[in-house]
């Protein structure tokens, strides 16, 4: 009687997978699933060939300044400078300010971060967590704004930039796109702004101001000479030698 009440399982269950309708949502959602898979892997497939070509181009614009010039109806300041025609001041005075394990993480300082939940969780001074490296990615390839998702990708640019790029070149990338003020894009349209000069001409201290509203422009005040002080401080504990050994750093297609 069992088995007679399990062939007639079976051949039911057989008969209910033929049937159209089963079949048709068999197909809706193969079609779901391919369509998924596909978008992943052109997103993949986008976000490689970007990350290699501006190892070695100058980034042209970013989704925040697009969004700026909408919001302002006009063209942020915006020009592009290399590592060798910026002050060697300024590379220094920002990894002493917002990241000093720079030299030495792979993209995560996994300590700061730690440290930064911390001070949330006990309603202390609230400071990030996101090293330059996770700056530079969301800088260059995303969107401002706070969301799960957003950090996701973050994430994976952050991996991306530390393996293709060159700590020297996420330093070079990082200084030209960042927001130095309102219209303000880059340390060269900082320094002609603020100082009317080339940012190849910045003395330390003018380096350390600018790299004092690092990386909130509309928050903190070029002129603020306590985070001024605080940041030649730190750049003088660091020594001026503190970023030979990157910028020495040879250019391998993909870093170990």
């Amino acid at each position: 009687m069992f088995y007679v009440i399990f062939c007639g399982f079976i051949i039911g269950m057989n008969s209910l997978e033929k049937s159209p309708i089963i079949l048709r949502r068999r197909n809706k959602l193969h079609s779901l699933v391919w369509f998924f898979l596909k978008m992943i892997l052109w997103f993949n497939v986008i976000s490689f060939v970007l990350v290699i070509s501006y190892r070695f181009l100058p980034v042209p614009t970013t989704v925040t300044m697009i969004s700026r010039s909408i919001a302002l109806r006009k063209i942020v300041n915006y020009t592009w400078k290399s590592y060798d025609e910026i002050s060697s001041w300024m590379p220094l005075a920002l990894v002493a300010n917002e990241d000093q394990n720079f030299p030495t993480h792979n993209g995560f300082d996994w300590k700061g971060i730690s440290d930064a939940y911390a001070e949330q969780q006990a309603g202390t001074r609230f400071r990030g967590g996101s090293t330059i490296s996770q700056q530079t990615a969301k800088n260059v390839f995303l969107w401002q704004g706070q969301s799960y998702l957003r950090k996701g990708i973050e994430v994976y640019y952050t991996f991306l930039i530390e393996r293709l790029w060159t700590k020297e070149r996420i330093l070079e990338v990082y200084m030209n796109v960042a927001e130095t003020g309102a219209e303000t894009f880059g340390v060269e349209a900082a320094s002609q702004k603020y100082f009317k000069k080339s940012a190849e001409q910045l003395t330390k201290e003018q380096a350390a101001q600018i790299a004092g509203i690092f990386p909130s422009p509309r928050k903190w005040n070029i002129n603020n000479n306590s985070r001024k002080n605080r940041i030649l401080k730190q750049m003088n504990n660091l020594g001026s030698g503190y970023l030979k050994k990157i910028e020495k750093e040879i250019l391998h297609l993909w870093k170990e």
